[in-house]
């Protein structure tokens, strides 16, 4: 009897557990994928190595399905969701220990790559545990309120957080020291969730380790044999790794050309600014331009959408070049040009979204290890973020902001190339009539 309460009775309250889990699962990727460029920026670090060090902490987001099946063989999803986010405050802390120290930058790196693979690891048990702990038609109904508390999660960490550190630094004059504020207020964050969770998480019957078979690692392997035995699959992955490829280097460069001054190319904003214009307008434009993308593809179909919604993605990198040639001080102006370079990235990046879903489920969606083939292609995504954004920085250094703004725009080419070698359904995508 009570297990059977465990198992039905909290699937009727998720609005308990659910926006802490996914706003909880958004902070640390945008502490490490964006938190750290705007400290390193703020320390005196240079581009080159900004770019290059960063981009590395997209490696366990590219190699996560690798050892994701550990989370289904040793203990519960439910177990290893509250003791990663437990880790996560504990490496938080650690990071805000490191940073006033002389050799804060390997410190933090260290910190920030043990973070990174808690997080994806966290991503797998947080995504396996929904799918446990609510019925089918719940889940459904839930999907909408999962994205929206992980874009929260990107508006309170690149917007708010980094205006918090720009205000302490400016209040109390010592960078540093601001950035180890921001971090401890981080640790204390997910101690606090972490402490709920482990309360508040149902605990569904399914929820147990999965007993290993005598057969696993050769059926684990058979799970990636398949992948790569898919039909065109070196169109498949040519598309995957460079959908992103202009954007993956113009990611890495726009906090720095926002922060850097008017002599070196930059817009001299403060960090308080980058908060307010990037970090909380900008994702805002990126969260409205995923719903529009999401919601004309379901009408249209990926195949009829997919052309205009790459025009959409990459058209708007010519703002970074206008931006760059007259180096404009307004804050409402900048503020507007980043919006719509965003709401464009966020409107393009629903087609390869809906794509990964085609390719991991098939045209008709009844693949089997749908699941193992969707955690490939996410691989394969931050793949094609990591390897570009790498040399991004050096690059940018020897051209300067303005012509690595124009190298942005002709680096989209390769996308369309791949895009146009697809086969897509007409039909995937597009809601029934």
């Amino acid at each position: 009897m009570p297990e059977h309460r465990l198992s039905t009775a909290p699937a009727t309250r998720p609005w308990t557990w659910i926006p802490t889990l996914y706003f909880a699962q958004g902070l640390p990727y945008v502490v490490v994928m964006t938190l750290a460029v705007v400290l390193y920026k703020n320390l005196g670090v240079s581009n080159t190595e900004i770019a290059l060090l960063t981009s590395w902490l997209y490696l366990p987001w590219v190699i996560k399905p690798l050892w994701g099946p550990l989370v289904d063989l040793l203990g519960t999803k439910r177990r290893w969701i509250w003791a990663l986010q437990f880790a996560i405050g504990a490496a938080l802390a650690a990071v805000g220990l490191a940073v006033p120290g002389p050799g804060f930058l390997q410190a933090t790196l260290v910190l920030f790559w043990l973070m990174a693979f808690a997080s994806a690891t966290h991503d797998i048990a947080a995504d396996g545990f929904y799918m446990l702990a609510l019925p089918q038609r719940t889940q459904a109904a839930f999907v909408g309120v999962r994205s929206t508390c992980y874009r929260l999660a990107m508006i309170a960490g690149q917007g708010g957080l980094v205006w918090l550190a720009g205000w302490w630094a400016a209040r109390h004059g010592s960078v540093a020291q601001a950035w180890a504020m921001v971090f401890f207020a981080l640790a204390l964050f997910f101690g606090l969730v972490g402490a709920w969770h482990s309360v508040a998480l149902p605990k569904p019957a399914g929820d147990r380790p999965v007993p290993r078979s005598a057969h696993f690692w050769s059926d684990f392997a058979t799970v990636f044999a398949a992948f790569f035995r898919k039909p065109e699959i070196g169109r498949i992955l040519a598309f995957l790794l460079l959908y992103r490829f202009a954007e993956a280097q113009l990611l890495k460069l726009v906090t720095p050309f926002l922060l850097d001054p008017l002599a070196a190319g930059g817009l001299g904003l403060t960090t308080q600014d980058v908060g307010i214009a990037y970090g909380t307008v900008g994702i805002t434009a990126l969260t409205l331009g995923g719903l529009l993308g999401g919601w004309v593809i379901s009408r249209a179909g990926l195949k009829r959408c997919l052309w205009p919604l790459m025009l959409c993605m990459h058209l708007p990198n010519t703002v970074f070049v206008a931006l760059a040639v007259w180096q404009p001080q307004s804050l409402v102006l900048v503020s507007a040009a980043v919006a719509l370079e965003q709401f464009g990235y966020g409107f393009g990046f629903t087609a390869y979204l809906v794509y990964m879903m085609m390719v991991a489920g098939g045209a008709d969606g009844s693949a089997v290890h749908k699941t193992a083939h969707y955690a490939l292609c996410t691989g394969f995504m931050a793949l094609g973020m990591m390897l570009p954004g790498m040399w991004a920085g050096w690059l940018q250094t020897q051209l300067g902001y303005l012509n690595f703004f124009v190298w942005a725009c002709v680096a989209t080419l390769p996308s369309f190339a791949a895009a146009a070698l697809l086969r897509i359904d007409p039909a995937f995508g597009r809601k029934a009539d």
